[in-house]
């Protein structure tokens, strides 16, 4: 029986211009399932996204679920779109004030990071693994890319972490270069809070979450790490080294062989 491999990504292009993020985001998930596992794909509906030209459709079936984040309801949208000249299906997180209205990823129009961005992971994060549920699709490996998934880890072991469909589900984080330049606001750790997720969870972690902090959770909550690049974050690559988890060294250019061992190793663990 097919591994079942979600993989939660910042970037897909040709969604979003390219980066190492971004093209890794689009080539990874294609060479795994060229490797024999079964995939699924998620990536925010960024509003710089257009939608016709990308053939985007909202799954009404999936669509119309409210998130609650820091008491106020946040209707969860559903779009998917298949990339051109390749076998992959891509599903979109969409929601009008996370997403649709917004020029851009994580900046405003003067370059500024915005205020909410933390608020955006969780709805992202959560976003995703509600419609995997929907799906009727247990993933045996959660791959997250991109410090917008960093919640994602935490959530499996925790809120999850009874849930039929991801109770033997491992997690893999990717690490990158630097990504944030500010801290995500004074309220992130009480958003984060959901079922088993307690705020006293955070309590490791300094007040305001910044990008170290985020990867620290993110790798706390792992099962393995991966440096995705030649440029990731030294302290935390040298974090989860010392964690004595399982850590894929970059791979190179021709990284297929090694994620599929890398997967096999933590999937078998």
């Amino acid at each position: 029986m097919k591994k079942k491999v979600l993989f939660i990504n910042q970037e897909i292009t040709p969604y979003v211009p390219e980066s190492e993020m971004s093209v890794m985001g689009r080539q990874l998930p294609q060479k795994m399932q060229d490797n024999g596992f079964e995939i699924r794909t998620f990536m925010p509906k960024w509003g710089a996204i257009n939608e016709r030209r990308g053939q985007l459709h909202e799954v009404i079936r999936l669509s119309g679920m409210n998130l609650i984040i820091d008491d106020t309801d946040h209707p969860l949208i559903i779009k998917v779109a298949s990339i051109p000249v390749s076998r992959l299906q891509v599903y979109f997180i969409d929601n009008e004030d996370y997403f649709l209205h917004r020029p851009a990823m994580t900046e405003d129009e003067n370059g500024m990071e915005y205020a909410d961005n933390g608020e955006r992971a969780i709805f992202f994060a959560r976003g995703v693994l509600e419609t995997v549920k929907k799906l009727r699709w247990a993933p045996d490996l959660i791959q997250c890319q991109g410090w917008m998934t960093a919640v994602v880890p935490l959530y499996i072991k925790t809120a999850y972490h009874d849930d039929p469909s991801f109770a033997n589900t491992k997690v893999v984080t990717s690490l990158f270069d630097n990504q944030l330049k500010t801290q995500l606001g004074d309220n992130f750790k009480r958003c984060v809070e959901f079922r088993d997720a307690k705020a006293d969870l955070l309590k490791p972690y300094a007040e305001k979450f910044d990008f170290m902090e985020l990867g620290k959770m993110a790798i706390d909550y792992s099962d393995g790490v991966v440096e995705a690049g030649e440029n990731v974050n030294a302290d935390l690559l040298a974090y989860a080294k010392g964690k004595e988890m399982p850590v894929l060294n970059y791979p190179g250019k021709d990284f297929a062989p090694a994620y599929k061992d890398f997967y096999n190793q933590i999937l078998d663990k």
